[in-house]
């Protein structure tokens, strides 16, 4: 057989190559301005660069699956749902370079992140309105950015990723109550005990219903969520204990706070029921 011939040299492409008019890597690589000579202040900027795409990514998944649960879609609804949850055991391995810093490492280049905090990501807050966690106050810090100020507004205004399930379940048939249908959307939810009844017949019946395969969903979703939460209340521990947080945020206490909190509750709380 005889043997195949290649080339020389490869391609000659014109300008740049396809691959990078596609990814934009050099513009992500290059996205990297550095304020202090310590060596740790890249990992801390390239891995909350990082983050930020997973919270891009897993917006896409969770207005992908509120569409669709909106049409009544399950199907298409379902596969966002577990692609968000493999994008965000993604963006919780994320704190594994962070998750270890010593306070003298943070310190080290800590003042050049100035009053920059991770509170203040656009992105970030429309992840936590499509979980629930709303209130017009949160919009305050970007009053200053038009753009940005006017997409975290609609969104705030929007239902929630739980409202559209909440919906789907009223359409199928669900005694899910009028005062939950038809509340405030840009209010942070509210645990109801009628939605948790719904929940637990839910559970308590059929295991291969949709109903059943939506909440096991969520559930794994809200886990996740969890998880996020915890690991970035320990990593902060860890990094600088129980002072301020940049930007003069209340840094571990608020996050002590947070992980508490369950979205999507009566999902957790029926399970006493069933």
């Amino acid at each position: 057989m005889p043997t195949p011939s290649f080339p020389s040299s490869g391609p000659d492409f014109t300008g740049t190559t396809p691959y990078e008019a596609y990814v934009r890597a050099d513009v992500l690589s290059h996205l990297q301005e550095l304020l202090s000579d310590d060596p740790g202040e890249m990992v801390f900027l390239v891995t909350t660069q990082v983050m930020e795409l997973w919270f891009t990514v897993i917006v896409h998944e969770w207005e992908t699956a509120a569409r669709a649960l909106r049409r009544d879609d399950l199907p298409v609804a379902m596969a966002a749902l577990k692609r968000s949850t493999y994008e965000l055991e993604s963006l919780n391995a994320s704190w594994k370079p962070l998750a270890h810093l010593t306070p003298a490492q943070f310190n080290a280049f800590r003042s050049a992140l100035g009053d920059a905090s991770g509170f203040q990501s656009a992105t970030y807050r429309r992840l936590e309105f499509l979980l629930g966690e709303k209130s017009p106050a949160l919009l305050v810090p970007y009053r200053g950015a038009p753009r940005t100020h006017a997409e975290l507004e609609k969104a705030l205004h929007s239902p929630s990723l739980y409202d559209e399930v909440l919906r789907h379940l009223a359409r199928r048939g669900h005694a899910i109550p009028a005062a939950v249908l038809d509340r405030d959307v840009s209010e942070r939810y509210a645990a109801d005990p009628a939605v948790e009844d719904v929940w637990q017949r839910v559970y308590a019946g059929d295991q291969n219903t949709e109903e059943c395969r939506l909440g096991e969903a969520l559930t794994e979703v809200a886990e996740l969520v969890w998880r996020w939460r915890n690991d970035h209340l320990v990593a902060t521990r860890r990094a600088m204990g129980a002072k301020a947080g940049t930007g003069g945020t209340p840094g571990v206490a608020w996050l002590e706070k947070r992980a508490t909190k369950n979205v999507f509750p009566e999902l957790w709380t029926a399970r006493s029921h069933v």
